[in-house]
């Protein structure tokens, strides 16, 4: 998990020293690939951002001895499911029927 914290760190680093919103060019087509790309980076960066999140929430549980444990029900998750996906915080049982009342 540090590593890839690390890792976006540098990745938000990165789009942000790339946003550009300010350039503008009198080829409506050109403003709108730049609005398109715009719009791009700003989606990537949202999501790395909530992986981020994420990943320091996931320190925060290990760091207080409830990583591990999903929020939902108590129970343990599965050792598998966190080797795949650190930053878990629901069993897959919970995240199953989490995304499917948030769906």
């Amino acid at each position: 998990m540090l590593e890839r914290k690390k890792e976006i760190e540098l990745e938000l680093a990165t789009l942000a020293s790339q946003h550009n919103p300010d350039i503008l060019s009198p080829d409506p087509s050109d403003q709108a690939a730049s609005a398109s790309f715009e719009d791009l980076a700003i989606s990537l960066e949202q999501r790395q951002r909530e992986e981020y999140d994420r990943i320091l929430k996931a320190l925060e549980m290990l760091a207080a001895g409830s990583y591990g444990i999903c929020v939902d029900c108590g129970g343990d998750i599965e050792e598998k499911r966190l080797l795949v996906y650190p930053n878990a915080s629901r069993c897959l049982a919970c995240q199953k029927a989490y995304e499917q009342n948030v769906c």
